[in-house]
């Protein structure tokens, strides 16, 4: 599997998603088609799936999140650190939005693992370090994810830039958090 995702981000890179098809991957990572589709469903399949190891390959980065800095700092940090894993992948940016809005029985998979991952994030960020274990608002932090993946869906239709998404969402985040520190 690490030789097709390995191959699926060169093809990425190398034709965009429009053009990529899981037998390019294939034909790339040296292996049959019928082989790449025992592990990939779809090229959204990969694409999902290429996203969600890009953002958990920086799991351990919570974009200061630990910090002792008051929550909507800390909440700044992680959509700016969120936003700037997205961004260093253009590609895969491009491609993931219309991948994680498809049905596949894996992109959905993919797409809950996402999601929680954003929830996790922002939680920490939320908790901070003093509270670790603690609940924190239900409310506030679903108002972050939903503000965060729509957001998301806004800069993969070309509405925004991804920078200038972060920008905005330092915004939003002081308004949610207003009275909530």
């Amino acid at each position: 599997m690490a030789n097709l995702l390995t191959a699926g981000l060169e093809e990425l890179r190398a034709v965009g998603h429009e053009a990529l098809t899981v037998r390019t991957v294939a034909q790339r990572a040296g292996v049959s088609p019928a082989t790449a589709y025992t592990y990939l469903s779809s090229k959204n399949h990969l694409f999902a799936e290429l996203f969600w190891r890009h953002l958990a390959d920086a799991a351990d980065d919570t974009g200061g999140a630990a910090t002792e800095a008051a929550a909507t700092e800390r909440l700044q940090s992680a959509v700016r650190t969120l936003t700037d894993r997205i961004v260093a992948e253009p590609e895969l940016a491009a491609a993931v939005t219309p991948a994680l809005l498809g049905s596949d029985p894996d992109v959905e998979r993919l797409r809950r693992r996402i999601g929680a991952e954003f929830y996790a994030r922002f939680e920490t960020a939320l908790a901070g370090p003093r509270r670790p274990g603690e609940p924190v608002d239900a409310a506030v932090l679903e108002a972050l994810v939903l503000a965060f993946t729509g957001a998301l869906l806004h800069a993969g239709m070309g509405l925004l830039t991804y920078d200038e998404m972060a920008d905005r969402l330092v915004g939003v985040v002081r308004v949610i958090m207003r009275g909530n520190e």
